[in-house]
């Protein structure tokens, strides 16, 4: 995350609506909920997706970043259920992180990066 917060601005007729990278952060998250094979959230094994509900928790398994034209990069750090095949996981978070959040906020996910950090059981 960068030191500052970001925000995606996007123009209405009747003014502006700023969504957080929190708010990114979290529907991901969500989204992680939603694909099996994920055992956990970053580097350290025991960091559950419902534990994604402070920045504490999130801010070194995900990274967001916002461009200029509000387009969204996102970076996660995952640990995968052991039985479970690697690249059909981070295929199915890459979409799934995908199709949430362009849905839910309305701006183009230009990229996401799964870093696969190890096997749980």
């Amino acid at each position: 995350m960068a030191e500052y917060k970001q925000y995606i601005t996007q123009i209405q007729e009747n003014g502006n609506v700023m969504i957080s990278e929190d708010v990114v952060a979290a529907i991901v998250a969500h989204a992680l909920a939603d694909v099996d094979g994920i055992g956990s959230m970053g580097s350290k094994p025991g960091i559950g997706i419902a534990d994604f509900d402070t920045k504490k928790h999130w801010s070194k398994s995900l990274k967001i970043h916002i461009a200029e034209d509000n387009s969204v990069s996102i970076d996660c750090s995952v640990m995968i259920s052991y039985g479970f095949s690697v690249v059909d996981v981070a295929a199915a978070i890459q979409q799934t992180v995908t199709s949430n959040v362009e849905s839910t906020t309305g701006v183009k996910v230009n990229v996401v990066n799964v870093n696969v950090c190890g096997i749980v059981r």
